[in-house]
């Protein structure tokens, strides 16, 4: 279930975010959606990023083949 969310905001920056919104044929409040998605999961990434580098100690230092690589 979703919950509402008011906000104060410039009635000129209100209207050229719903222009560009619908430019982009979606709505200001899918807008806002995204960026509170995005915003509440920042730093995911460089959570992500920071686990990916770490790994380097797991590194094979060569290619294998189709075959190698499914060996049992």
């Amino acid at each position: 279930m979703l919950k509402n969310l008011t906000i104060s905001a410039d009635p000129v920056v209100i209207a050229k975010a719903r222009a560009k919104a619908a430019a982009e044929h979606t709505t200001l409040n899918e807008v806002v959606r995204r960026f509170l998605a995005d915003f509440a999961h920042a730093g995911r990434a460089a959570d992500y990023d920071a686990v990916m580098a770490s790994m380097d100690a797991c590194r094979s230092g060569a290619r294998f083949s189709r075959d190698d690589a499914n060996a049992r």
